[in-house]
């Protein structure tokens, strides 16, 4: 049987690729099954409507967006090329505009919906799915004819992390293996060299609109942390009064430290409970249970604001996402290891030059000048989404996501 779950995905053909749905919403429908129905409405465990939705909207949303982009768009065998505002078919579900199309429902909205219950939107989700696979038979070999399917895919497993993430945050138990300690290895120097940053449109295969097209960048000699940086690094920042000195920290950043010391009483990353400046001890909640944190585990869910704080005291950088991509693919085997958790750049994100959006226009274009730049993966992303092309990007501020950072020198 193929793998269905590695970055070869990519430029996987139909029958791989019809393998690759079914085993995306198998996911899914494990994941869903997880919550139950009280963690379906809104609750006041939800930190920040803004950022999350409901489980049962997401669940819509993945079948909802399938639909939207195979079963109703005429123009689907144009794959990239298509006019995204043509005229579509209705949907087999009336509602489903009003309810999933985010440029109807904003995420503030969602929690307070009347939706249908699980039994209903999985239900509409196994007959989008068929005629997905349907006409996913039917479907040229080509690149742009397999386009919308392989998108559609990446847009379930996407949803999929989505939805761990908002297990951490209601506190439900998931049976998810975190990454285990390492040992802090010295940094890694890397020469200086002209690189191919993101992917070319020469390139075969699936790219998301962001990673095109590549373009080339002199970087200079530099050297990198080998791993993400660790509680035990992260506890001695704050040993040293990290939390509280404002000449660590961009001023936007002390002002949401401030912030969040005051909503929060925060004085480390999201979802610690203790973090022992004397012994060293990090009690962060993991899926509803307290757990100590052990020193060579990667420190996680840290916003960018406390990344570069980090950097800062630490006489270090966060890397630019070319250093980052060139160290991935030059240096992964001197042991540089990523892929535990989400690691923000020190780039904002931005457009390459001669950006061309895809048809689903939101999808890039809303977020290029606010967000941050992050690289690598996590332990809750699907393998077949782990390839160091991959630009993913979050709010500075944002620190529910599985995320952390490694740094460079001056």
């Amino acid at each position: 049987m193929p793998d269905v779950d590695s970055p070869a995905m990519r430029q996987g053909g139909a029958d791989v690729l019809s393998l690759a749905l079914m085993d995306a919403r198998n996911h899914t429908l494990h994941l869903i099954s997880q919550f139950e129905p009280e963690a379906c409405v809104l609750d006041s465990a939800v930190h920040d409507v803004d950022r999350s939705s409901p489980p049962l909207w997401t669940l819509g949303h993945i079948g909802w967006f399938q639909e939207r982009w195979v079963a109703r768009h005429l123009q689907r065998h144009w794959g990239r090329f298509c006019d995204p505002t043509a005229a579509r078919l209705p949907s087999i579900e009336p509602r489903a505009d009003a309810w999933w199309d985010p440029e109807q429902m904003p995420q503030s909205q969602r929690w307070a919906l009347n939706l249908p219950d699980r039994d209903a939107i999985k239900a509409y989700l196994l007959e989008t799915l068929e005629t997905t696979l349907e006409l996913l038979e039917k479907a040229k070999s080509d690149d742009d004819a397999l386009y919308f399917f392989r998108l559609a895919l990446f847009h379930e497993d996407q949803a999929g992390e989505a939805l761990i993430t908002l297990a951490q945050t209601l506190g439900l138990p998931l049976g998810l293996s975190l990454p285990g300690p390492v040992l802090v290895q010295a940094p890694l120097s890397v020469p200086a060299t002209r690189w191919a940053l993101g992917v070319s449109e020469a390139e075969s295969g699936f790219s998301f609109d962001n990673e095109r097209p590549a373009y080339q960048v002199q970087v200079p000699e530099f050297d990198i942390d080998a791993q993400v940086v660790t509680w035990a690094q992260f506890v001695e920042f704050v040993d040293d009064g990290g939390y509280d000195r404002p000449e660590l920290w961009h001023p936007d950043g002390w002002a949401w430290a401030q912030e969040s010391a005051f909503k929060e009483s925060r004085r480390a990353p999201r979802y610690v409970d203790q973090i022992g400046v004397a012994s060293g001890a990090v009690m962060q909640d993991r899926f509803g249970t307290p757990r100590r944190m052990l020193g060579g585990q990667p420190a996680m869910h840290v916003s960018w604001w406390e990344a570069d704080a980090w950097c800062r005291w630490a006489g270090r950088r966060l890397p630019s996402e070319v250093e980052w991509e060139v160290a991935a693919h030059s240096v992964v085997r001197r042991r540089f290891r990523w892929g535990d958790v989400w690691e923000w750049m020190g780039t904002t994100f931005q457009a390459y030059p001669d950006f061309t959006a895809d048809p689903d226009r939101a999808y890039s274009t809303a977020h290029f000048g606010t967000h941050k730049v992050l690289r690598g993966a996590s332990f809750a992303t699907r393998a077949r989404m782990k390839h160091p092309k991959f630009r993913n990007f979050a709010l500075p501020g944002q620190d529910d996501i599985f995320v952390g950072f490694r740094s460079c020198s001056l």
